[in-house]
């Protein structure tokens, strides 16, 4: 199925219905606004602010919003005053979805908007993000995991069509090492050292993680630190904001996120970085069971491990396989903090 396909059953989804999405100004919320406001009846967007965001992202998904001459809601939420949040344990991203979810679904109802989306699209499935859970448990439709859309294929779409979007939507709790407490001191000294790096680079994308002493430099473009000496200010700048030791991980940040396959003569492998609670997701694919076992769940082609490992064989081309995968993807469910 080529892109255009996936895009048309991303319009059909959405066309005539009244949609209410949770809106970030990345690229997934962002596809899904740009079409909503072309084929729903009535689009709804909705903003949390949490106060936990980079600089700059209630006035982008403003701009956003005006745009597409769609509806726009922004609820504020203090995260600081809910302690199992600030515990900062393996749970916290499941803990802070929870939250904003609950608020959104609450707006939603009451404004009559009855189709509640998000933009999870097929690859978030692959990559450790627990929160996805939580989309499942509210039953919000996900119209670019129903397309079988990557990241990859969404930025295409959204720079082939010169529709902008934020390349930097992810909460800046997530750069405090898990299990260390989050507090307003942290954010605060996070989002300074990123808009430095931002504002003295042209890198597109930047977190700065807190281990604690350690302030780690992750960017979309390392050659914008290195060159021309840059490195040594920036050194000094968030040396200045109380780290002892500063380091570059050399792995550049690729937000164009794509699903490929360990493919070999029509069997296929592929390890999530999360285990797969069987019981859970027996109950979603129940039908399909062929066999079972207290580590492993077959069906007549696709054999699911509890520590993440899913198998495939007997397809006859790569497609085949691919396509088997992502169709099982949506039903997986995974354990929190394992």
């Amino acid at each position: 199925m080529n892109l255009e396909d996936k895009i048309n059953i991303v319009k059909d989804i959405l066309k005539d219905e009244k949609v209410a999405i949770g809106f970030s100004g990345g690229a997934d919320s962002t596809l899904i606004a740009h079409l909503a406001s072309k084929y729903a009846e009535d689009t709804l967007a909705i903003t949390i602010d949490n106060h936990l965001f980079p600089t700059g992202f209630i006035d982008h998904v403003n701009e956003m919003c005006e745009r597409f001459k769609i509806n726009h809601e922004i609820i504020d939420i203090n995260f600081y005053e809910n302690e199992n949040f600030l515990k900062n344990d393996l749970k916290r991203c499941f803990t802070c979805r929870s939250m904003m979810y609950d608020e959104i679904e609450k707006l939603a109802r009451k404004k009559g908007f009855d189709f509640i989306c998000d933009g999870n699209n097929i690859s978030d499935l692959v990559i450790d993000r627990p929160g996805i859970l939580i989309t499942y448990s509210k039953g919000f439709n996900t119209p670019l995991i129903e397309a079988r859309l990557t990241s990859k294929e969404i930025h295409e779409y959204l720079n082939r069509n010169n529709i902008p979007y934020s390349r930097s939507t992810t909460c800046l709790a997530t750069r405090i090492a898990a299990n260390t407490p989050t507090t307003p001191e942290k954010i605060r000294k996070i989002s300074f050292c990123e808009d430095y790096i931002l504002g003295n680079t042209n890198c597109e994308i930047v977190k700065v993680r807190d281990n604690g002493e350690v302030g780690i430099i992750e960017v979309d473009d390392i050659g914008e630190i290195l060159r021309d000496g840059k490195y040594n200010e920036i050194n000094d700048a968030l040396k200045g904001q109380g780290f002892r030791k500063v380091a570059l991980n050399l792995s550049q940040i690729d937000d164009n996120e794509d699903i490929v396959l360990d493919y070999e003569m029509g069997s296929f492998s592929y390890r999530l970085p999360f285990t797969i609670n069987l019981e859970n997701t027996m109950s979603e694919i129940k039908s399909k069971i062929i066999n079972e076992t207290k580590n492993k769940i077959e069906l007549e082609n696709i054999a699911i491990s509890q520590n993440g490992l899913v198998e495939g064989n007997d397809f006859k081309t790569y497609e085949d396989a691919l396509n088997a995968f992502m169709n099982i993807l949506p039903k997986l469910r995974r354990n929190i903090g394992e």
